[in-house]
């Protein structure tokens, strides 16, 4: 065993475009791939870092077309001949070509893969695959294509084995970090963390999409880009890491204390102020830098040295305060005080350029001297040199135009009229403009001696200063991109906190048992909605109650009821207070949903298969700390199938007994409960949304409670939808057939040929039965049957 451990191998293929990064990677003790849906990174790539270092890949295979980001980070693990017994994997590039989506696409289906049945058709291959593979992913399809790219032409455990035998691929499995909770992307959608709307100004129609009602929508109090960004980096990847989300926990309930509120509001007043540092220090190392920048910069710096004075005045109990008072070191002070000395702003702002402040340079001083006292000498000039030129010329000047120098420039006169009238005895013409001569004569070329191109020297001095700050504030980068880091964390929490205090959020408890247990719980989303909201408890235990079947008639709430049950939990899980009076939150490793369909025609799959697909996610990947959360499945085709697939799956979960995840279903089909298609076990618990009839009118209590609902009261619900429906329908009376006769007619029918057929003399050879079936018994039963 310990042999064959050491032999195993892992052989990885990493894409990274755009923000997304996609993983894949074969595992030659178990023959498996594993992969990792297109997931956001950002350009630290601290997610690929974390997979690799929990992988230990021996190989990475990769587009040899990458992003410069992607491409810096993997020369940094490049393995010399020397170092491959230190764990740096080896590097494989291939031509972008071999990671194409297509190419991938093709090189997967016509694979030949063991636990696929050889007699499946080409459709059915395809349809089975889409239920292990996730095809909506394009980056993770097409690192997996590179992967198999790479195990054919290096025959991974094949080496010595005929070229007809393939690499073995004995199983997909979804690759999940140690303390990541799973999720894909139809519960991100169904639960409404994101969601993109069309921008309602039509000169931003062409840019892009902006963030709609969800989850981040109403979460996102962030006062700077940096903390936008983190935010939605922890929504898409919430996490069981208890350590880490009680770190986050104990910072928002300091924000909450009403003695802290003037802390926040100084806080969030540092925050708007920090900038985009990253681009600011990319436009130095570029030479490329702004006014703006400057002014960027010099505002970041002051409002984090601000921020990290406020800390240091905090408890240093709470991690994250203590971090920041360590990590903005005086660096800061040195950055923002340099940058105050020798940056002119306002001088800046008014010449569009970088200017420097008075006794910065003391040769730059002499010259700006020279140059505001020019005005007043040049016009001396200009006098003398009118008083040497002949009488015809009414007046001059001396001006100074920058590369060019100094002039005299003299007005047209009407006598001029070529080139040749320009003439002027002891001057050089140089230009005509705006009917005014220019000339060089010989005070203008002593003045060009003795005082040069004051503008441009001026400038090119300016500019050297300039080069020295960017120099000094590049060797202090690393202060800089640290303040980015943990402004966004205190960004995010103070986010957090606000939304927190403005809808009485409470702080959740974590706990090793499974299962939780919340106390009035509400939708977030929801209720900032409707007028009033009616919340609900959620109880489910370890050992039992872990299976609920909520039943109850349309429109009641069971949908909503899920989504906030499915969604306290996830806010829980990013750090977050949660929507209740009070919560209790068990072990989750994953939460898996199937309440919406979603679009299906660029998949190529059915509605009701992708239903099927996204239950047999829950199904095969589902364990004892997993949340499920299944809404109406099996209406995609005839009552009889949906009905059965459904107690299927329920049974299935039910066989488990301790071991099967936290479920909550919500069906119409009370044929589960009446034809009795579950065991009785105290792993089940009935629940059921409370209404009143009253009348013809249906009341709609949102309340929930243990029971059954045996009537959906969907005539009631399409009346309120303005669908007209009979009034046997909606008060739930029997329908009269008109074509049938009634049942007292029939029991006539039936009694009048018992008669006839007693009258009859069964001695009497004479009497024909045969007869007397054909004319009286078979027409009867017709119409009787």
């Amino acid at each position: 065993e310990q042999e064959d451990q050491e032999c195993s191998e892992t052989h990885m293929s990493v894409l990274w475009y755009a923000g997304q990064l996609a993983i894949t990677y074969y595992d030659t003790e178990d023959c498996s791939v594993y992969f990792m849906p297109d997931t956001p990174d950002n350009e630290d790539l601290k997610l690929l870092h974390k997979v690799i270092g929990e992988v230990n890949p021996q190989c990475i295979v990769t587009s040899a077309k990458q992003d410069q980001n992607i491409a810096k980070f993997l020369t940094n693990l490049t393995a010399t001949a020397g170092d491959k017994d230190i764990g740096k994997p080896e590097i494989v590039l291939f031509p972008n070509i071999d990671f194409g989506l297509e190419v991938s696409k093709q090189r997967i289906l016509s694979r030949q893969f063991p636990f696929i049945p050889p007699h499946m058709t080409p459709t059915e291959k395809i349809l089975y695959l889409s239920s292990v593979i996730p095809f909506e992913s394009p980056l993770m399809i097409r690192a997996l294509g590179g992967l198999l790219k790479f195990l054919d032409r290096r025959r991974v455990g094949v080496e010595l084995e005929e070229s007809t035998i393939a690499v073995p691929i004995l199983a997909f499995k979804k690759f999940v970090m140690s303390d990541i909770v799973n999720m894909d992307q139809d519960t991100y959608s169904v639960l409404q963390i994101f969601k993109s709307d069309i921008h309602p100004s039509v000169y931003k129609l062409s840019s892009g999409l902006k963030e709609g009602f969800s989850l981040y929508g109403i979460l996102n109090r962030c006062r700077c880009k940096w903390g936008e960004k983190l935010l939605r980096l922890w929504l898409t990847r919430p996490t069981r890491n208890l350590t880490e989300l009680n770190k986050r926990l104990d910072v928002i309930h300091f924000f909450l204390l009403a003695q802290n509120h003037e802390t926040v509001l100084t806080l969030q007043g540092c925050l708007k102020n920090i900038k985009n540092v990253p681009l600011i220090l990319k436009r130095m190392s570029l030479s490329n830098t702004k006014v703006s920048d400057w002014q960027a910069l010099y505002k970041t710096v002051y409002s984090a040295v601000c921020l990290r004075d406020t800390c240091r005045s905090l408890p240093n109990t709470i991690e994250l305060f203590q971090t920041i008072s360590h990590v903005f070191t005086d660096d800061l002070h040195y950055i923002a005080s340099l940058i105050s000395k020798v940056v002119d702003f306002e001088g800046s702002i008014s010449e569009n350029r970088f200017t420097v402040r008075p006794n910065v340079d003391p040769t730059i001083d002499e010259k700006k001297r020279k140059l505001m006292g020019l005005s007043d000498f040049l016009t001396e000039v200009a006098r003398k040199e009118l008083e040497t030129l002949d009488n015809h010329i009414p007046s001059c000047c001396v001006i100074y135009i920058p590369l060019i120098g100094f002039l005299l420039s003299i007005p047209r006169l009407p006598t001029m009229v070529d080139k040749s009238d320009f003439e002027i005895e002891g001057l050089d013409f140089m230009f005509l403009s705006e009917d005014k001569l220019h000339y060089r004569s010989a005070r203008t070329k002593e003045l060009d001696s003795l005082l040069g191109d004051l503008h441009c020297e001026i400038r090119d001095q300016e500019t050297l200063i300039m080069h020295q700050l960017q120099t000094k504030i590049l060797e202090k980068s690393e202060v800089l991109n640290s303040v980015i880091e943990y402004t966004a964390h205190l960004d995010v929490l103070l986010a957090l906190a606000v939304m927190a205090r403005e809808n009485a959020y409470c702080r959740p408890r974590f706990t090793h048992r499974h299962g939780f247990h919340i106390k009035d719980g509400r939708h977030p989303l929801m209720e900032l909605c409707a007028k009033t909201f009616v919340a609900n408890p959620v109880n489910s235990g370890d050992a039992t109650r872990r299976i609920k079947i909520i039943t109850g008639p349309n429109s009641s709430g069971k949908s909503v009821y899920l989504k906030q049950v499915g969604l306290i939990v996830f806010m829980a899980l990013i750090g977050s207070y949660v929507p209740a009076a009070e919560a209790e939150i068990g072990v989750i490793d994953g939460i898996y949903t199937r309440i919406h369909s979603r679009e299906s025609v660029s998949v190529g799959l059915s509605t009701f298969m992708i239903d099927l697909n996204q239950v047999a996610k829950a199904v095969n990947n589902a364990t004892e700390r997993s949340l499920v959360l299944i809404d109406e499945f099996g209406k995609g085709t005839n009552t009889l199938d949906g009905l059965s697939l459904l107690a299927a799956v329920l049974r299935y979960w039910i066989s488990q007994g301790t071991q099967c995840p936290q479920v909550f279903v919500s069906t119409n089909f009370h044929s589960l409960m009446q034809l009795e298609l579950l065991p009785n076990t105290p792993l089940l618990e009935y629940l059921t949304m409370e209404t009143h009839q009253d009348g013809d009118e249906l009341i709609f209590f949102y309340q929930i409670k243990q029971g059954m609902s045996t009537v959906s009261h969907a005539a009631n619900i399409a009346a309120l939808a303005g669908v007209e429906v009979s009034e046997l329908i909606r008060n739930g009376n029997a329908i009269k057939r008109i074509d049938h006769p009634s049942k007292g007619d029939r029991m006539e029918k039936c009694k009048s040929v018992v008669k006839k057929f007693l009258c009859l003399d069964l001695d009497d050879p004479h009497v024909d039965l045969e007869e007397f079936m054909h004319k009286e018994v078979l027409p009867s039963a017709a119409s009787v049957l």
